[in-house]
């Protein structure tokens, strides 16, 4: 469970820094969420942070992968 955590934490550390890379790590380059958080990011880079946090802390990405897999 410390991996995981520890994985968080580290998506989070690089979500404050450049937030797509940590909303890219955990969702991939083609999803809506890093799409998201790039346009965000280039609009003005806090609400690039708040938006890449808020993802990575809130949404599941086992229950994402799941959902992506079922509607493709």
């Amino acid at each position: 469970m410390a991996s995981g955590r520890c994985c968080t934490f580290l998506e989070i550390l690089l979500a404050i820094i450049l937030p797509p890379l940590g909303v890219f790590l955990r969702f991939g380059c083609c999803s809506m969420e890093f799409c998201i958080c790039l346009l965000l990011t280039i609009l003005g880079y806090v609400p690039g942070i708040i938006y890449a946090v808020y993802v990575l802390v809130a949404l599941d990405s086992d229950q994402y992968q799941r959902e992506y897999h079922t509607l493709a």
